[in-house]
């Protein structure tokens, strides 16, 4: 047991004394209070737990996933829906387009009677001065034409012989133009000293080019550069021009005879139609030109 000195007897007393039992001093001792921790509450959340986020999160995926699919499968059904729509159409387009061909195909050419241009059946020419030893060869430049396609033009070239039997033109060059020969001629200006018609003067030209090649050479130039279409005759006389424009023509064609030359010159345009066009042309009677001698 503990002691302690009381103040007033300075006798030894027990500590746990209310007054020291030989004076009666009484012992005041300080009031203790007592010490209580008060331990922090901490409330627990009354809300939605965070974990339980991540099965929410899943399921959103799966949904969205789900929902897709069904919109895809709606879409693919409703282009089903469209391409059996469009099948079922299909017979009735192709059947239109089957009888729009065949009628095409059916139908007949377009028949063109081109008439022709008379020429005189002879040519006198004048005699000249000797040609020169060193000949000319006159190069026509040739006008290539590529247009989009619309129509087909054939044709069949003869000229008549002696005996009055028609022979096929072969290698001749034929033309469709703009405007008529006549004026492309005059456009060009072309020094004519034949005493001829500008048109007579080209065939002189073609007959004999040794003594005409200048004619020869601006004429020819001139018609090249105002053809839209032209093309060949083969061993049988006969061409083809395709994907030639509806419109309007003039056809010219000339080409060298044994005693002279022949001439087509259409006096007025021949109409080109959509798809076949046959020109008829009638046998040519060639234009013989005959040189006088010279009396000198």
């Amino acid at each position: 047991m503990s002691l302690t000195i009381c103040p007033e007897c300075a006798k030894e007393v027990s500590a746990a004394a209310a007054a020291c039992p030989n004076c009666g001093h009484p012992f005041v001792r300080p009031t203790v209070q007592p010490r209580v921790i008060v331990n922090e509450f901490v409330e627990e959340e009354s809300g939605f737990p965070k974990w339980a986020f991540i099965p929410l999160g899943l399921l959103g995926v799966v949904l969205l996933f789900v929902l897709f699919a069904f919109l895809r499968k709606g879409d693919d059904e409703d282009q089903r829906n469209i391409n059996v729509r469009i099948a079922s159409q299909q017979p009735a387009s192709n059947a239109s387009r089957e009888t729009t061909t065949a009628a095409r195909t059916d139908s007949p050419p377009n028949q063109v009677v081109v008439p022709s241009t008379s020429q005189p059946g002879q040519i006198v020419v004048p005699p000249s001065a000797p040609p020169p030893s060193q000949t000319t060869t006159t190069n026509v430049p040739l006008t290539e034409t590529v247009v989009s396609d619309k129509g087909t033009v054939s044709l069949e070239a003869k000229i008549l012989s002696k005996n009055g039997s028609p022979q096929p033109v072969r290698g001749t060059r034929f033309y469709l133009l703009k405007k008529n020969v006549q004026s492309v001629l005059d456009d060009a200006d072309i020094e004519n000293d034949t005493g001829q018609s500008i048109i007579t003067a080209l065939g002189l030209s073609v007959a004999d080019p040794a003594r005409y090649g200048a004619i020869n050479r601006q004429a020819m130039s001139a018609i090249s550069k105002n053809a839209v279409y032209n093309a060949t005759t083969d061993s049988s006389g006969k061409l083809q021009l395709k994907d030639v424009k509806p419109d309007s023509y003039y056809l010219f064609a000339i080409t060298k005879t044994s005693n002279g030359f022949a001439l087509w010159n259409s006096p007025v345009p021949v109409t080109i139609q959509p798809g076949q066009n046959l020109l008829t042309l009638d046998p040519v009677n060639p234009t013989e030109v005959t040189v006088q001698p010279d009396l000198n």
